[in-house]
């Protein structure tokens, strides 16, 4: 394992300090350091289901069913990567064959890159609530 296949320090540090800012406080007062924490938690398992598909040789199904996560949610995860989200399709999933092409095009040291680093992935009501 190299460096570059290990989980960012710096966000699990965010992470930790978030989680540390939470420790102490009421409920209300805890809730949006563990917010924090927990975005940046899925930040960091995205990124590695990311390498480990692109470095490692997972396939999607491994690596989301390493992460407890069904296959159908590791695409849509991926696509908010910095490695894959440049290669989701217009659905705004990374699929294996977009796997497939950013592995190449790392080969080759032309790997795309993403538009914008993408928003925390939210909760949206189908309906509206009356």
């Amino acid at each position: 394992m190299t460096q570059d296949d290990r989980p960012d320090p710096t966000t699990l540090a965010a992470v930790r300090r978030a989680l540390d800012e939470a420790e102490g406080r009421d409920s209300v007062g805890a809730l949006p350091y563990l917010r924090e924490a927990a975005d940046r938690l899925t930040e960091l398992i995205d990124e590695s289901m990311a390498d480990a598909v692109l470095k490692q040789n997972a396939s999607l199904r491994a690596a989301g069913a390493s992460a407890g996560l069904t296959e159908n949610a590791v695409g849509p995860r991926l696509a908010r990567t910095l490695k894959l989200g440049a290669y989701a399709d217009d659905r705004g999933r990374v699929t294996a064959a977009g796997v497939e092409r950013a592995k190449y095009d790392l080969e080759q040291g032309t790997p795309r890159q993403p538009a914008a680093a993408p928003a925390p992935m939210r909760f949206r009501p189908r309906r509206p609530s009356s």
